[in-house]
Protein backbone atom coordinates (compact mmCIF):
# COMPACT_ATOMS: atom_id res chain seq x y z
CA UNK A 1 0.00 0.00 0.00
CA UNK A 2 1.28 3.45 -0.85
CA UNK A 3 -0.26 6.34 1.03
CA UNK A 4 0.00 9.74 -0.63
CA UNK A 5 -0.36 12.80 1.56
CA UNK A 6 -0.56 16.38 0.44
CA UNK A 7 1.22 18.91 2.64
CA UNK A 8 -0.80 21.17 4.93
CA UNK A 9 -1.72 24.78 4.13
CA UNK A 10 1.02 27.20 3.18
CA UNK A 11 0.69 30.99 2.67
CA UNK A 12 -2.29 31.39 0.31
CA UNK A 13 -1.28 34.90 -0.74
CA UNK A 14 1.91 33.53 -2.31
CA UNK A 15 2.66 31.22 -5.21
CA UNK A 16 3.69 27.75 -4.12
CA UNK A 17 5.64 25.71 -6.65
CA UNK A 18 9.27 25.70 -5.55
CA UNK A 19 8.57 28.28 -2.83
CA UNK A 20 10.75 28.20 0.29
CA UNK A 21 7.75 29.02 2.50
CA UNK A 22 6.63 26.46 5.05
CA UNK A 23 3.32 25.58 6.63
CA UNK A 24 1.03 28.14 8.21
CA UNK A 25 -0.39 27.53 11.69
CA UNK A 26 -3.55 26.28 9.97
CA UNK A 27 -1.39 23.88 7.91
CA UNK A 28 0.28 22.45 11.01
CA UNK A 29 -3.14 21.96 12.62
CA UNK A 30 -4.40 20.17 9.47
CA UNK A 31 -1.46 17.77 9.54
CA UNK A 32 -1.85 17.07 13.27
CA UNK A 33 -5.53 16.33 12.60
CA UNK A 34 -4.85 14.05 9.63
CA UNK A 35 -1.90 12.07 11.01
CA UNK A 36 -4.18 9.86 13.13
CA UNK A 37 -5.51 8.36 9.90
CA UNK A 38 -2.06 6.83 9.37
CA UNK A 39 -1.85 4.95 12.67
CA UNK A 40 -2.03 1.15 12.47
CA UNK A 41 -1.49 1.11 8.69
CA UNK A 42 1.80 -0.77 8.92
CA UNK A 43 3.75 2.10 7.35
CA UNK A 44 7.44 1.22 7.42
CA UNK A 45 8.98 4.26 5.72
CA UNK A 46 8.15 7.89 4.97
CA UNK A 47 9.28 9.58 1.78
CA UNK A 48 8.83 13.27 1.11
CA UNK A 49 9.42 16.06 -1.35
CA UNK A 50 12.27 18.20 -0.07
CA UNK A 51 10.33 21.48 -0.29
CA UNK A 52 9.82 23.06 3.16
CA UNK A 53 6.03 22.67 3.38
CA UNK A 54 6.24 18.95 2.53
CA UNK A 55 9.22 18.40 4.85
CA UNK A 56 7.35 19.99 7.77
CA UNK A 57 4.33 17.81 7.03
CA UNK A 58 6.47 14.67 6.87
CA UNK A 59 8.27 15.58 10.11
CA UNK A 60 5.00 15.92 12.03
CA UNK A 61 3.87 12.51 10.81
CA UNK A 62 7.30 10.89 11.28
CA UNK A 63 7.48 12.09 14.89
CA UNK A 64 4.13 10.50 15.68
CA UNK A 65 4.94 7.22 13.88
CA UNK A 66 8.60 7.11 15.04
CA UNK A 67 9.84 6.67 11.47
CA UNK A 68 12.69 8.07 9.40
CA UNK A 69 12.14 10.29 6.36
CA UNK A 70 13.85 9.93 3.01
CA UNK A 71 13.70 13.13 0.96
CA UNK A 72 13.06 12.80 -2.77
CA UNK A 73 13.48 16.09 -4.68
CA UNK A 74 12.00 14.49 -7.81
CA UNK A 75 8.57 14.69 -6.11
CA UNK A 76 8.67 18.50 -5.82
CA UNK A 77 5.74 20.51 -7.13
CA UNK A 78 6.01 22.12 -10.57
CA UNK A 79 9.05 24.38 -10.87
CA UNK A 80 7.41 27.77 -11.25
CA UNK A 81 10.77 29.54 -11.51
CA UNK A 82 10.67 33.26 -10.79
CA UNK A 83 7.12 33.05 -9.41
CA UNK A 84 8.08 30.66 -6.57
CA UNK A 85 7.01 32.27 -3.29
CA UNK A 86 6.08 35.54 -5.00
CA UNK A 87 3.04 37.42 -3.74
CA UNK A 88 0.17 36.71 -6.11
CA UNK A 89 -0.56 40.44 -6.40
CA UNK A 90 3.03 41.10 -7.48
CA UNK A 91 2.94 38.19 -9.95
CA UNK A 92 -0.27 39.56 -11.50
CA UNK A 93 1.55 42.83 -12.21
CA UNK A 94 4.84 41.34 -13.42
CA UNK A 95 3.41 38.35 -15.30
CA UNK A 96 -0.20 39.17 -16.26
CA UNK A 97 -2.21 36.15 -17.37
CA UNK A 98 0.50 33.68 -16.36
CA UNK A 99 -1.24 30.83 -14.61
CA UNK A 100 -0.55 27.09 -14.59
CA UNK A 101 -3.74 26.24 -16.49
CA UNK A 102 -3.01 28.97 -19.08
CA UNK A 103 0.45 27.63 -19.99
CA UNK A 104 0.80 25.75 -23.26
CA UNK A 105 1.98 22.13 -22.88
CA UNK A 106 5.58 23.04 -23.76
CA UNK A 107 5.50 26.63 -22.43
CA UNK A 108 7.64 27.16 -19.32
CA UNK A 109 7.21 29.34 -16.27
CA UNK A 110 9.86 32.11 -16.40
CA UNK A 111 13.06 30.21 -15.46
CA UNK A 112 10.91 27.19 -14.57
CA UNK A 113 9.49 24.10 -16.23
CA UNK A 114 6.63 23.42 -18.62
CA UNK A 115 3.60 21.21 -17.93
CA UNK A 116 5.17 18.62 -20.24
CA UNK A 117 8.48 18.64 -18.33
CA UNK A 118 6.64 18.44 -15.00
CA UNK A 119 4.50 15.52 -16.19
CA UNK A 120 7.48 13.53 -17.48
CA UNK A 121 9.50 14.20 -14.30
CA UNK A 122 6.69 12.90 -12.08
CA UNK A 123 5.82 10.00 -14.39
CA UNK A 124 9.43 8.79 -14.36
CA UNK A 125 9.82 9.34 -10.60
CA UNK A 126 6.54 7.53 -9.83
CA UNK A 127 7.30 4.43 -11.89
CA UNK A 128 10.78 4.21 -10.35
CA UNK A 129 9.35 4.76 -6.85
CA UNK A 130 6.82 1.95 -7.26
CA UNK A 131 9.58 -0.43 -8.31
CA UNK A 132 11.76 0.66 -5.39
CA UNK A 133 9.16 0.25 -2.63
CA UNK A 134 7.58 -2.91 -3.99
CA UNK A 135 4.84 -4.24 -1.74
CA UNK A 136 5.88 -2.23 1.34
CA UNK A 137 3.41 0.04 3.14
CA UNK A 138 4.91 3.51 2.74
CA UNK A 139 3.90 7.15 2.90
CA UNK A 140 4.85 9.71 0.24
CA UNK A 141 4.31 13.33 1.28
CA UNK A 142 4.09 15.64 -1.69
CA UNK A 143 1.99 18.28 -3.44
CA UNK A 144 -1.39 18.63 -5.13
CA UNK A 145 0.04 18.85 -8.64
CA UNK A 146 2.24 15.81 -8.11
CA UNK A 147 -0.65 13.79 -6.67
CA UNK A 148 -2.84 14.78 -9.63
CA UNK A 149 -0.33 13.32 -12.07
CA UNK A 150 0.07 10.14 -10.02
CA UNK A 151 -3.70 9.67 -9.77
CA UNK A 152 -4.09 10.25 -13.51
CA UNK A 153 -1.38 7.66 -14.22
CA UNK A 154 -2.88 5.09 -11.84
CA UNK A 155 -6.42 5.60 -13.13
CA UNK A 156 -5.56 5.65 -16.85
CA UNK A 157 -6.72 9.25 -17.25
CA UNK A 158 -4.80 11.56 -19.61
CA UNK A 159 -3.07 14.34 -17.67
CA UNK A 160 -3.49 17.97 -18.66
CA UNK A 161 -2.62 21.22 -16.92
CA UNK A 162 -5.82 22.75 -18.33
CA UNK A 163 -8.02 20.95 -15.80
CA UNK A 164 -7.45 19.64 -12.27
CA UNK A 165 -8.78 16.10 -12.47
CA UNK A 166 -8.51 15.39 -8.73
CA UNK A 167 -9.30 18.01 -6.08
CA UNK A 168 -6.96 17.12 -3.23
CA UNK A 169 -7.37 19.04 -0.01
CA UNK A 170 -4.51 20.22 2.19
CA UNK A 171 -3.21 17.36 4.38
CA UNK A 172 -5.48 14.89 2.54
CA UNK A 173 -4.35 11.27 2.45
CA UNK A 174 -5.00 9.05 -0.57
CA UNK A 175 -4.53 5.29 -0.32
CA UNK A 176 -3.07 3.55 -3.39
CA UNK A 177 -3.34 -0.25 -3.53
CA UNK A 178 -0.35 -1.02 -5.73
Amino acid sequence: MIYLMRHGADPSERYGGWSAYGLTEKGREQVHSAKGNLYNKGITQIYSSDLVRAKETAEIVANSLSLEITYLPQFRESNNGLLAGMLKTEAAEKYPGMYWNALGWTETWPKGESPEQFFHRIQSAWYEFKKQVGKSNVLLVSHGGVMNIILCLENGIPYTNKETRFQIKEAEIVQMDI
